[in-house]
């Protein structure tokens, strides 16, 4: 009998155009030769224009879902990504403290468009509740500055920001410093290590999903076994990949492609 892939499980929103949320990392989890499980948190009407309308759920289906799967069938990771209201973060904080798997906490708080995923009123739950419980925190520049008010407009900040993220408690920062001029350069530190992980940037607009694949690409890795430097690596190179081959869909911003490995 097969030996079961490495089991990861994504927390997070559902986006009906197929290019982030719970369908990027899905896709993200398959392509890096891992089993995708989900805990969906909120549904969203959502296309390359933008997000016409999100739909968070109940906690108590949050919970029974995470519970359905942790019990069951048991995760090696867990990436967390679009968690909508306070109450949820609480209830996903929660959850995640019965787990000893390692957690990936990609704080998301807006859209590739500019849309809000996430409650103004939710910011005090994610610094106290959810990054504690991250191995590694994935914010972007616009993240960073939303949650710790520090703005970053050059690659010299980028230690700033992360000193800001790791004082409210994960044990590593991975600050995304895409939003830069340059090189696209990610900066990875737990307070003593740092790893720069630099990329040319790709003349392509069509990024939809970036930043929930690098996350899922991340918790890929630590399911099977690397350490968190070597997972943030090997997942630069994936959504690397995934932008350069990024292409048009609808009207807007097109994804990533995710399965750019397979495609070659």
């Amino acid at each position: 009998m097969r030996i079961p892939p490495p089991r990861v499980l994504t927390v997070a929103g559902s986006d009906s155009g197929g290019g982030a949320g719970i369908q990027a990392d899905l896709k993200t989890m398959l392509a890096l030769g891992t089993h995708g499980m989900s805990v969906v948190t909120a549904v969203t009407a959502q296309n390359s224009l933008g997000v016409q309308g999100a739909w968070p759920l109940p906690a108590e289906a949050v919970r029974a879902q995470f519970r359905s799967v942790v019990d069951d069938i048991g995760v090696e990771a867990v990436k967390t990504g679009m968690l909508a209201s306070a109450e949820l973060v609480e209830t996903v904080a929660a959850l995640l403290d019965e787990v000893t798997a390692p957690v990936v906490v990609d704080p998301v708080g807006i859209s590739k468009h500019g849309d809000a995923l996430l409650a103004a009123s939710a910011r005090d739950a994610v610094r106290t509740k959810l990054l504690p419980a991250a191995t590694v925190a994935t914010p972007n520049l616009d993240e960073v500055a939303w949650l710790t008010g520090v703005q970053v407009s050059s690659e010299t900040g980028l230690r700033r920001a992360a000193e800001a993220v790791l004082s409210y408690g994960p044990r590593w920062a991975l600050i995304k410093g895409g939003h830069l001029e340059g090189d696209a350069v990610d900066f990875l530190t737990d307070g003593v290590e740092e790893h720069w992980f630099r990329a040319p940037r790709h003349d392509n607009r069509h990024t939809h999903g970036t930043g929930c694949t690098l996350a899922s690409a991340i918790a890929a890795g630590l399911a099977k076994g690397r350490s968190v430097p070597e997972a943030a690596a090997e997942a630069k190179s994936y959504v690397t990949g995934a932008i350069a081959a990024g292409f048009a869909l609808g009207a807007g911003i097109g994804p990533v492609d995710h399965g750019w490995m397979s495609a070659r």
